[in-house]
């Protein structure tokens, strides 16, 4: 029975998703040399999670590349050269491995960070989502999907997407009140 799960490709998914399983977040972190291994692997899965809702609705647009970059920046310390190369490797990374990846890299990005960073990780998921002045549907969605992946419970993650209300695109439409 094991050997004709093994040649079904069943017996050998927990060697498959161990060995993928940081794929994506080793080869961000391979370019950042200068940090220690722990603040590579942690900068490349915090980054691939931002690049994972941008591309939500299956394009990065320059507004949502650039706060990235920014918040890459700002959480990893990084100059602009290197924020903008662990950007595009995360978005290149999206593109290619993300419904494959995305859910491994955010199980491992909860895994190994605290309650705050990934408060931090949802804040700045709505502030990407928001760069081009509107939230749309499939990006809130995702970040939604995100939010429960690294635990949060729905009125958490609805009290961290608060101060973005007004970009939500649903509610964009709405008739206002004379």
């Amino acid at each position: 029975m094991t050997s004709l799960l093994r040649f079904l490709g069943i017996g050998n998914t927990a060697a498959k998703h161990a060995s993928a399983e940081t794929q994506t977040v080793r080869r961000i972190a391979e370019k950042l040399e200068r940090l220690t291994p722990e603040k590579a692997k942690y900068l490349a899965a915090f980054a691939f999670v931002l690049a994972r809702a941008a591309h939500a609705d299956l394009r990065i647009d320059d507004a949502e590349t650039e706060i990235m970059q920014d918040i890459a920046r700002e959480i990893g310390g990084l100059d602009a050269g290197e924020a903008s190369l662990v950007v595009e490797i995360a978005k290149s990374q999206a593109r290619l491995l993300g419904g494959t990846e995305n859910y491994v890299v955010t199980r491992e990005f909860r895994c190994n960070s605290t309650p705050e960073q990934r408060v931090r990780l949802l804040q700045c998921l709505y502030a990407v989502a928001a760069a081009d002045g509107s939230i749309s549907s499939i990006e809130s969605g995702e970040i939604a999907n995100i939010a429960e992946e690294l635990g949060f419970t729905p009125a958490e993650a609805n009290a961290l997407r608060s101060p973005y209300r007004d970009k939500l695109s649903v509610l964009q439409n709405l008739p206002q009140p004379d």
